[in-house]
Parts: C-alpha cells; sequence; structure tokens
C-alpha cells in the first residue's frame, strides 16, 4: 500500500470527462493547467486552479449550512462520490466533527431511506438468486489489488434489526474509517452487500426498495451461499482481509467459527467490540486502582457483542491470572430477555453456554444487580433507559466507581446517558457509550464521556493483518490490541473521565495497534512477510496519506 498518492505506481488514468467522474482519480478544480491540456479536460472545468486547501474550505461550507445530520451525511457521501482523496482530506481533518454523520448513529438513518437516497452504486451486491455466479460478480470489480473487504447481508443493522439491502450503508461507512483512521488506501477496499433475503415487511412493500423481495434464505442454503462467496473472495482476492459486519446471532457465531481459521477474517461486532470494551475496562482500572481479577461484570443482552465481549475478558483474565479459562469465565454474567443466564435452565443458545453459572435464578436486571454486587455493567441489549436511576444509584453504592458501559447504538438506543451515570452517582461512575455523547458538568467539574467505538481498534487490526500479509486473525490480536489502545489513554484523559484517547490521535492510535497485531502475527508464526526491522515504522509506511499526486 502507498505512503501518499504521490508516491503511487504509474497510472493508467482514464481521460476526458472519464477522469472527472472517477473519484479515486478526480481532482476537480485542482488540476493544473498542464494536467487538464494533457488529460484532455481542459475548458471542462472552470479556469481558475484552486489548492487542495481552498477546496477543503468549499466543502466545509456547504457541510455546515445543512440543517439537519442526514443532510451533512448526504452532502459527504456524494463528495465521496466525486472526489476520494478530497473526501479523505476533509474526513481526517474534521474526524472528531464528521465519525457520528458518516458513522453511528447518522448512519442508520441513512441505511433506513437507503432506497429513497439512492444515487450512486458503491461496492458490490450479491443476491441469493445468482448463487453460483459469485467469483464472476467479484471479477467484476474494477480494482484487483483488494486489501480489507467488509461485508454484511443487513439483518441486524446496529440496534434498528433487519434492514436487508439498506445495510449496504454499513460496509461502505466501515471502510471510509478504515482508510480514516488507520490510512487504508481506499482502492483497496470494498464493501459487499449479500443480500439474501429480509423479514422486514415494510422495506419489502416499499416500491423504492433495492434488495431481492423475499424471505430471508435460511439454513443449509445460506451456508451453502456464505460458502460461495467466501470462496470466490479469496479466489479474486487472496491477500484481502474480510470483516464480517451487523449478521444476526443465527448466524453470526457459527459464521466466525467455521471461517476463522481457515482465512484471514474476523467479525467485528463479536470481536472489536470485545477489544474495545476490554480496552476501556484496562482504562477504568486505572481510575479504580482494583486488578482485573477483582472484577465481577454483568452484561445486559447475551447476544453476539456481549458474549464476545465476555470471552475476551475471560481469555485476559485466565492469562494475567494464571487461571483455567472456564476459572476466568466466572468473573462474567449475563441476564437476556428470560432473566439471569444459570445452569440449569432448558433454554440457552448455545453460545451462551459457556457463561452459565451455577446460581439462584434472577428474573431480571435489577434483581441480578442485587445478588451479584458487579463491579461492571456493560449494556449491550439495545434497550434504551435499561439502566434506570434504581440500578445506577445501587451500583454507586457497591463500587467507590462503578463502571458503566451503555455501548448500544444508536443513541437513541443506549441504556442510559452519560448525564444520567453522572448525574445518578454523584460524578464517581466511569462511562462508555457506542454512540458520542456530549460532555456533562455536575457540581462544577466537567466530566467527558468515553466513546466505547470499534473505529478505536478495528482499523488498526485491519492494518497490522494486512500489513504483514497474516494468515489468520486470532483472539490474542485482539487481546493486544486492547492493550495497546488502553496504553494509548493518558492521565489528562483519565482526569476528566475519559477511558479512550481522543479521535484526534487516532493515526497515532491505530499505528500502536497495528504494529501490536504484527507482532503477534510474527510470534505466532502468522505473518507471510520478512520482519522489518522496526514494526511501526513498517506501518506507519502503509498508512496512505490523502494529497493529489502530480499526473504530468
Amino acid at each position: 500500500m502507498p505512503t501518499t498518492s504521490k508516491t503511487s505506481p504509474k497510472l493508467n488514468l482514464p481521460k476526458g470527462a472519464a477522469l472527472l467522474h472517477d473519484p479515486l482519480y478526480n481532482k476537480g478544480s485542482a488540476f493544473t493547467e498542464a494536467e487538464r491540456l494533457a488529460l484532455g479536460i481542459k475548458g471542462l472545468l472552470p479556469p481558475y486552479v484552486q489548492t487542495m486547501e481552498e477546496q477543503v474550505q468549499r466543502v466545509m461550507e456547504n457541510y455546515r449550512a445543512k440543517q439537519t445530520d442526514l443532510e451533512r451525511y448526504i452532502h459527504l457521501i456524494s463528495l465521496q462520490d466525486r472526489n476520494e482523496t478530497l473526501f479523505y482530506k476533509v474526513m481526517m481533518d474534521n474526524l472528531e466533527e464528521m465519525m457520528p454523520i458518516i458513522y453511528t448513529p447518522t448512519v442508520g438513518a441513512a441505511c433506513q431511506q437507503y432506497g429513497h437516497l439512492f444515487r450512486r452504486p458503491r461496492g458490490l451486491f450479491l443476491s441469493a438468486k445468482e448463487k453460483g455466479t459469485y467469483n464472476k460478480i467479484l471479477k467484476n470489480w474494477p480494482h484487483r489489488d483488494v486489501r480489507v473487504i467488509v461485508v454484511t447481508d443487513g439483518e441486524r443493522i446496529l440496534g434498528l434489526g433487519d434492514l436487508g439491502a439498506c445495510g449496504m450503508g454499513i460496509p461502505v461507512g466501515k471502510l471510509s474509517l478504515y482508510t480514516a483512521c488507520a490510512g487504508i488506501n481506499p482502492a483497496q477496499t470494498l464493501p459487499i452487500l449479500l443480500d439474501v433475503g429480509t423479514e422486514n415487511e415494510t422495506n419489502l412493500r416499499d416500491p423504492l426498495y433495492m434488495g431481492i423481495r423475499q424471505g430471508r434464505v435460511r439454513g443449509r442454503e445460506y451456508d451453502e451461499l456464505v460458502a460461495e462467496f467466501v470462496d470466490a473472495v479469496f479466489k479474486n482476492f487472496p491477500k484481502t482481509l474480510l470483516q464480517f459486519e451487523d449478521f444476526a446471532n443465527i448466524n453470526a457465531f457459527r459464521v466466525l467459527e467455521t471461517y476463522r481459521e481457515k482465512v484471514l477474517t474476523f467479525n467485528d461486532d463479536i470481536q472489536g467490540t470485545a477489544a474495545v470494551t476490554l480496552a476501556g475496562l484496562y482504562s477504568a482500572l486505572r481510575i479504580t486502582k482494583k486488578p482485573m481479577k477483582d472484577q465481577r461484570i454483568l452484561f445486559l443482552g447475551a447476544g453476539e457483542a456481549g458474549v464476545g465481549i465476555g470471552s475476551l475478558i475471560a481469555s485476559a483474565i485466565a492469562e494475567e491470572c494464571e487461571m483455567p479459562i472456564e476459572e476466568a469465565r466466572k468473573h462474567c454474567w449475563f441476564v437476556d430477555t428470560k432473566g439471569l443466564v444459570v445452569k440449569g435452565r432448558t433454554d440457552l443458545a448455545h453460545h451462551k453456554l459457556p457463561f452459565a453459572h451455577e446460581h439462584a435464578a434472577c428474573p431480571d436486571l435489577a434483581s441480578a444487580v442485587e445478588a451479584l454486587k458487579p463491579t461492571a455493567l456493560i449494556g449491550v441489549s439495545t434497550i434504551a433507559k435499561a439502566f434506570n436511576k434504581q440500578i445506577v444509584e445501587r451500583m454507586g453504592q457497591f463500587n467507590e466507581h462503578p463502571m458503566i458501559f451503555a455501548l448500544s447504538n444508536p443513541t437513541s438506543k443506549a441504556e442510559c446517558t452519560a448525564e444520567e451515570a453522572y448525574t445518578w452517582t454523584n460524578g464517581r461512575a466511569i462511562y462508555a457509550s457506542g454512540s458520542p455523547f456530549p460532555a456533562c458538568t455536575l457540581n462544577g467539574k466537567t466530566y467527558v464521556p468515553g466513546q466505547g467505538n470499534n473505529a478505536y481498534v478495528f482499523p488498526g487490526i485491519g492494518l497490522g493483518a494486512v500489513a504483514c500479509e497474516a494468515k489468520h486473525v486470532t483472539d490474542r490480536m485482539f487481546t493486544e490490541a486492547a492493550r495497546a489502545l488502553a496504553a494509548c489513554v493518558l492521565e489528562s484523559d483519565l482526569d476528566m473521565g475519559r477511558i479512550y484517547p481522543s479521535l484526534k490521535r487516532i493515526h497515532e492510535v491505530s499505528a500502536h495497534i497495528a504494529a501490536a497485531v504484527a507482532k503477534v502475527a510474527f510470534k505466532d508464526g502468522l505473518a507471510q512477510i520478512k520482519k522489518p526491522a522496526d514494526l511501526h515504522k513498517h506501518v506507519k509506511s502503509q498508512m496512505w496519506v490523502p494529497e493529489y499526486r502530480e499526473y504530468v
């Protein structure tokens, strides 16, 4: 992957008007006079040659004039469709402001209206009706050196549920963050929508819905479609990292277990969420001054995110405390829709069984809090306000600094707000959320809540895996990524209650995570390149920078 567009290899550029419609190479009003003459675009642009800085000024002027976040999202996506270099320059320079627009929570609203907002396709769409042709379809993608693919089947989009083909906004948004946060070259990314149908009746009745109009494919046929898809991906793009995103529990765990040791792949909802949450716990323990072995963590929600987090935490405890994994799992407890997950329940899905401990039944979260007296409460339920005043106050009575992680997305689904957590504990809570919340001032002190955003982790993991051409992505890589992320948190961050670093430092953070991941790959014999003398320097050399290349 080239460091900047200026040092890219010689390109076979389109000419004339076609160049102005190619977002990877289009520079818009920044084409020089010499370029305009040589490339056949003289007269197709206004005569003044603008600098990138002047272009950014125009973009931001229009962006800030928009009245709603959805309008801002449309403005940015339209820019991405015209001029990707300028899009990423704007994104990287304004990441704190724009991440909630280009991804959660605004991307959720954009997905819900995907067919109504549709302007120009991005990525590839593979439907169940095209079974047997996936390998041929993937050959239609114009860029052959693809290094990162994000795929969804649209069944569990954020906390919004089954959106079918409208879920394409998620892979597009995730890959934007791969580039904006970790410098993955946008020419080497590919968003894919695996359209296996939808159970969303609203979409099926919508004349503007753009997916196949049928119920979801299930069972053996579904697994055959995924198998064909994975095979086609690695036949066409053998050096790619395949990230599964927003698959429902019914498929997510099985698909991950099927392919994690066969190809370079991971599931961000299960593993990425786990790593960023573990990093938050490591940072929080710097405030509580209590070791990991003394933590009792209670989860609300026992789906892929919750169990993924619990599994990684248990692995970290087992490693650090030199205890069997079965014993380490007893530090993590789960409440699902039927109450506390305990042994003796006959209604537990397979993925919950490792966390079914010996304990009396508790019918709900409040009773589980009373019985277990946890040190940390982690919400991955998408049940808004589930962490009510009574529960949070009790957590504050049990702990000097209760850890309250309300991780459900989008903002409307958060188990409690930052202001609620701080107010109900008189500022003693250590709070993190999935979507951003504003700072809160209480008793004269301002608290800046941490956002447990997967964007802190998955771009760096992807960069590290791709930079060393790893064979697989392992749990150890996620654990080391969590430790690397926590190590980037400054004391000044902790002083204001923030357990994650500022997004202004995301490129530095991603490089540290990538180096940690690559180190594991080399140590475990999973890297397929010669080990560089300086891993950190190597991964930084792979980070693409949004600069215009001089074409003539």
